[in-house]
């Protein structure tokens, strides 16, 4: 017998023995806690700079407008003045004298009439135009003419044909805001991968079911681009509309300061809008990335 055939023999009859498993260990899942000092020092970094702008541009503000000459109030002037509309924000005195705060609430009110309209009558445009060829090359050449026209060129056939300032203005909000949401959509369902479209062809979707479960979670993004660049046309619609057809909107309210030659108001005025235009832009932000996250998850 060769020496490797007795090597052969003594590796069948005396295995070597297996290396014992190497033990894994797992490690607890570590819980978050609570740090209170993270939190405010994310707090800090995201306030601290725009406060300093602010107070900033308050000392350029003061300074500037301070001489005797000066055609605008400097923010003292406007706080001394102006003192009631800021402190109290919610005084009711009567149907034509109440605060800041319900004039602004009544601005939103037609600003969801109108923004809400034209986000339902957008999407389901804007998927028509993205989905059909047939569709977009007949729509997008109206579609591309109509949104330059300015918003408030048509409040006088707006008030013609509703004979009301209220349904107007919720035109006008409409008419304004409708446009980026149909474009944004069109595109977002244009590029919808193609893989989307072939599985719903496989599971046999019908329209509805392809537009719920497919199209509108694909196009998400930029549904709620569009939707964002909707409601600050929207804000800005019904603040020009409302300095025309008259009420108690925040829009009169600074027509009518002007008319009084209350320039602090007017100033006063111009923060809630500006404060709450920035408010309406996050929350559609907010809605958007919570829908787009939660999409992407599935």
């Amino acid at each position: 017998m060769s020496i490797q055939a007795i090597e052969d023999t003594k590796v069948k009859a005396f295995p070597t023995p297996a290396k014992p498993a190497e033990v894994i260990a797992f490690t607890a899942k570590v819980r978050r806690r609570f740090d209170p000092a993270a939190i405010a020092g994310k707090l800090a970094s995201t306030l601290v700079p725009p406060a300093v702008v602010i107070v900033v541009m308050l000392v350029i503000w003061q300074i500037a407008c301070s001489s005797p000459n000066a055609s605008l109030p400097p923010p003292s002037q406007v706080w001394n003045e102006a003192y009631d509309l800021i402190a109290h924000p919610f005084f009711d005195y009567g149907p034509q004298d109440i605060g800041l705060a319900w004039r602004v609430l009544i601005s939103l009110q037609r600003v969801a009439i109108g923004f809400g309209l034209a986000a339902i009558v957008g999407v389901a445009l804007g998927a028509l135009v993205g989905q059909s060829i047939w569709a977009m090359r007949g729509l997008d050449p109206v579609f591309q003419i109509l949104r330059t026209v300015p918003p408030l060129a048509w409040l006088p056939l707006s008030l013609a044909a509703f004979r009301d300032s209220s349904p107007s203005a919720i035109f006008v909000i409409f008419i304004t805001s409708i446009w980026p949401v149909i474009i944004n959509t069109a595109v977002g369902v244009r590029n919808i991968p193609e893989d989307y479209r072939n599985v719903s062809r496989i599971l046999r979707l019908n329209q509805l079911e392809f537009f719920v479960k497919i199209m509108v979670p694909a196009a998400a993004p930029y549904i709620f681009t569009g939707l964002r660049i909707g409601i600050g046309l929207s804000w800005l619609a019904i603040v020009a509309a409302e300095m025309l057809t008259g009420g108690v909107g925040i829009g009169f309210f600074i027509w009518d300061a002007w008319n009084s030659s209350r320039l602090p108001d007017i100033i006063v005025a111009l923060a809630y809008i500006g404060v709450t235009g920035f408010c309406l832009d996050r929350l559609v932000a907010a809605v958007g990335a919570f829908v787009t996250r939660g999409t992407t998850a599935k």
